[in-house]
């Protein structure tokens, strides 16, 4: 499963069924990033 992270308490979170964090029980998650940095070159 995908990584999120909670906006209010800010802790990682592993949702399966339930979107929902099990800390706080806030719903707004925010997936997290990948570690890699893309370089575009601008036109």
């Amino acid at each position: 499963m995908a990584g999120y992270k909670c906006a209010r308490c800010k802790q990682k979170v592993e949702i399966d069924l339930n979107v929902r964090c099990p800390y706080c029980g806030h719903r707004i998650l925010f997936k997290e990033r990948g570690a890699g940095i893309k370089h575009l070159k601008a036109r």
